[in-house]
């Protein structure tokens, strides 16, 4: 406190100059007033006048220049102690009067996957609630779309990209695959499939959304695509109805990746890898109808959702890694 009431002494007005001061620390710490304007995305000539500006307020010669060197005065080394100092108490005042602003509160109405909003969503709400209590949410789960036209849904997590051009969509896990998963036990009692014709001879667990059934499964080699028709005993339009047929050992899935991360960590299904062939991708967005919507709550429970993914896209890696 003392070095602020001091620079206030000076004479110089702190807020008024308070691009000033901070462009005089970036140019200390820099070494120079090119690469102080290349950090700050401004021209040498900005800082240059900015500097000229600060040194006449202070009244004091802040730096030596030279055409190859710059280096702080005596009492430049004394008055960045203080412009330290000072902007870091401005910056707090500043963070504090805003800190009720920043306290999220409203209501978040979220359409989701049924297995991923079961399975990985309600306790990423859980955790994003807990951090901002103040916050209420609406939940709808179901493997069909919701309209966000005319339903009451402001945001939803969607698989591929929004076949509607006119959508908002925000990047979840961009890398994400479907994959064919099935349980060790099942593995152990008929086998792993060596390639995509063997799929014929085993007992594949088909779901789909609306009107349809996903029974043909397609798969891509670098420009090639194969397009195998499965078959099984087992059909179900709830994703996660069937990835615990998958678990409890009655055939072959194919889900995403990210749905059934939680059972690949823990062993419960094992991921089934043929000859190179993988599903195309089908990455998860967070999507909404109007930019209008992409709200600070929203930003932060986008933020939040991201980061919860790749931990456990990270984690999973991690364990491929070792048991390779």
């Amino acid at each position: 406190m003392k070095h602020f009431q001091k620079l206030i002494e000076s004479g110089i007005q702190p807020m008024k100059n308070l691009q000033d001061l901070r462009l005089f620390c970036e140019i200390a710490r820099q070494g120079s007033l090119s690469a102080c304007a290349r950090k700050m995305d401004l021209s040498p000539a900005v800082v240059s006048a900015s500097l000229k500006r600060l040194e006449a307020d202070v009244g004091v010669l802040l730096f030596i220049r030279s055409t190859r060197s710059l280096r702080l005065t005596q009492k430049g080394q004394q008055f960045l102690l203080h412009c330290k100092d000072a902007l870091a108490i401005l910056d707090h005042a500043t963070t504090e009067i805003h800190k009720e602003d920043l306290e999220l509160s409203g209501v978040i109405q979220l359409s989701a996957p049924s297995d991923l909003g079961r399975n990985l969503l309600v306790p990423w709400l859980d955790e994003f609630m807990a951090l901002h209590p103040k916050l209420a949410v609406r939940l709808q789960l179901s493997d069909s779309q919701a309209d966000l036209y005319s339903q009451p849904v402001d945001l939803a997590l969607r698989y591929g990209q929004p076949k509607d051009s006119a959508l908002i969509a925000i990047p979840i896990s961009a890398n994400n695959l479907p994959v064919l998963c099935a349980s060790p036990a099942y593995i152990n009692e008929f086998g792993m499939p060596k390639t995509l014709d063997e799929l014929a001879q085993h007992n594949c667990l088909c779901h789909g959304h609306n009107d349809t059934l996903d029974t043909r499964w397609s798969f891509c080699k670098g420009e090639n695509i194969s397009n195998i028709d499965v078959q099984g005993n087992r059909q179900c339009k709830d994703g996660d109805i069937t990835r615990r047929w998958a678990i409890a050992g009655k055939g072959i899935a194919r889900k995403s990746r990210l749905d059934i991360i939680m059972d690949l960590i823990h062993g419960r299904l094992i991921e089934i890898n043929i000859d190179g062939w993988l599903g195309q991708p089908f990455p998860l967005n967070l999507v909404c109808a109007e930019r209008r919507l992409l709200s600070p709550t929203v930003n932060a429970f986008k933020n939040h959702i991201y980061q919860s993914a790749k931990a456990l896209t990270d984690q999973l890696e991690s364990i491929a890694r070792i048991t390779r």
